[in-house]
């Protein structure tokens, strides 16, 4: 009788993710209880619960009521602030915690912050899964993304409701066992890096379409609901034509003409390009779309260069770039430009995962990562069942760059793209994250680079030695010595 009336799991945290998922939890059938230290958190989940059609959610007032109102082995999840306030509620719930429960941590944490829980929590008997959740509010409530890694067991006993609970696609929901450690988590992290990069590639073509191309937001709406019916579609492209979409309430014309040009950022794009940068993986484009973040902060400072480089004899090209334009071929130009750019995007977040799984032991499958992004994540989109086909067909792919399927549209856009990236440079529109994705093609396509160069001047500067095209071995010369013998 004790255990019928007990919860199937346990959610603490009940900002608005926390909220929704608890719901969606509860939505498909299985008992929760819920908690926050705010308790009028509590009394409007438990509100929602009864609005959204009499959920069995139990609202919970103290750690110890909350944990003793869970089955055993407990299973509670936390979507509180990353950081301390994590440690905090592993604190005051653990107290009430036995043997054999398990934490799962839905927050965007750092890794490593979850390998040392998993640490901890063993030293109590307790399991941990580190667990990436994606999918905004609207995800989390109707089924996001979801990315578990850490303790096998504690994965297992949760599977059956993290598989109801997650986003559904054709070939399953949108969840699957990451691995061990922090995995979770990182894998999380580099689909925020992703997802920075194709925000950035979308509002380079916005700003081409808008500047180059002269469009108005009516159609550059038009144009975003037509790529969303082709490859480019997915859940970025079609909520960017909804934003063109949106009148000003305050005025007149669009709502996206008013909003100030200043990014905001939560750290996860930051810890991509930090981790490329310790792995030696090269992540342009995400590099490209942090650097841009960066300089959109500095908006009072760009409208003093603006001002000072006008006076020194700056003038915008735009208007000459823009002249006997054909807006139709530019449309097109621009749709291939981006879908080229997200290919480079999506293949360096990929290599990125695949050195973090060698240097961890953590035997990640990058064709079900592509997978699990399909549905309810903020990066889903229909190419990544195609980049799933790629790693299927060889799971050692280098780079997806060289998948058969992908090398032939790499080709076959390349044209486009680099008419698309050339026009901007010419009008003075910045497009970073276009030309680092185009830059990293390039590099990466030649047999022969100009580093033997760059190896000369090292072994000139710092006796670094070089090695041969033509023969085995290291080598130093005394470049100075012999260049200037005789003269």
């Amino acid at each position: 009788m004790e255990s019928a009336a007990l919860s199937r799991i346990g959610l603490a945290g009940l900002a608005v993710m926390g909220q929704n998922l608890a719901l969606n939890i509860a939505d498909k059938g299985f008992p929760i209880s819920v908690y926050n230290r705010t308790t009028s958190k509590v009394d409007e989940t438990l509100d929602r619960a009864s609005e959204e059609g009499k959920l069995p959610v139990s609202g919970q007032y103290s750690p110890r009521d909350f944990v003793l109102s869970i089955q055993r082995p407990r299973s509670v999840i936390i979507l509180v602030k990353a950081g301390a306030p994590v440690d905090q509620t592993i604190s005051a719930l653990s107290e009430y915690m036995e043997p054999g429960d398990c934490i799962i941590d839905g927050g965007n944490e750092w890794y490593q912050n979850t390998e040392r829980r998993i640490v901890e929590a063993e030293k109590k008997g307790l399991l941990y899964l580190g667990m990436g959740v994606s999918g905004g509010e609207e995800g989390a409530r109707n089924g996001p993304s979801l990315m578990p890694g850490g303790s096998f067991q504690a994965y297992n006993n949760v599977k059956d409701i993290l598989e109801k609970v997650a986003a559904q696609v054709e070939d399953g929901p949108c969840v699957t066992y990451i691995g061990e450690g922090g995995s979770g988590n990182f894998v999380k992290m580099v689909h925020n890096g992703i997802e920075y990069g194709d925000m950035q590639l979308i509002s380079e073509a916005y700003d081409v379409l808008k500047n180059v191309g002269g469009l108005s937001n009516d159609e550059l709406a038009e144009i975003f609901t037509e790529w969303n019916r082709g490859e480019l579609e997915s859940f970025l492209v079609e909520i960017t034509s909804d934003i063109f979409r949106v009148k000003d309430e305050f005025g007149d014309g669009e709502l996206v003409d008013k909003i100030l040009d200043k990014t905001g950022m939560k750290g996860t794009g930051k810890w991509t390009v930090q981790q490329a940068a310790e792995l030696s993986v090269a992540a342009p484009t995400i590099a490209a779309s942090l650097d841009c973040r960066y300089l959109s902060g500095l908006k009072e400072e760009r409208e003093n260069a603006a001002k000072v480089l006008e006076e020194a004899g700056l003038k915008e090209d735009i208007g000459s770039a823009s002249r006997g334009i054909d807006k139709k071929r530019l449309i097109d130009d621009v749709r291939q430009a981006l879908y080229a750019s997200k290919i480079c995007s999506y293949a360096q977040g990929m290599n990125l995962l695949r050195a973090k799984s060698v240097e961890k032991e953590w035997g990640l499958n990058l064709g079900e990562m592509a997978r699990i992004w399909k549905g309810g994540c903020i990066i889903r989109a229909v190419f990544l069942d195609r980049i799933k086909k790629a790693y299927q067909r060889n799971p050692n792919l280098a780079s997806l760059v060289v998948d058969p399927d992908f090398a032939k549209e790499m080709v076959q856009r390349q044209a486009a793209w680099r008419r698309v990236v050339g026009l901007a440079i010419s009008a003075g529109i910045s497009t970073p994250g276009m030309c680092a994705s185009l830059a990293y093609f390039d590099t990466y396509r030649r047999a022969r680079l100009p580093a033997n160069l760059v190896q000369a001047q090292r072994d000139l500067f710092g006796a670094h030695t070089y090695e041969r095209t033509d023969r085995p071995g290291a080598y130093h010369t005394e470049w100075t010595k012999l260049a200037r013998k005789g003269n």
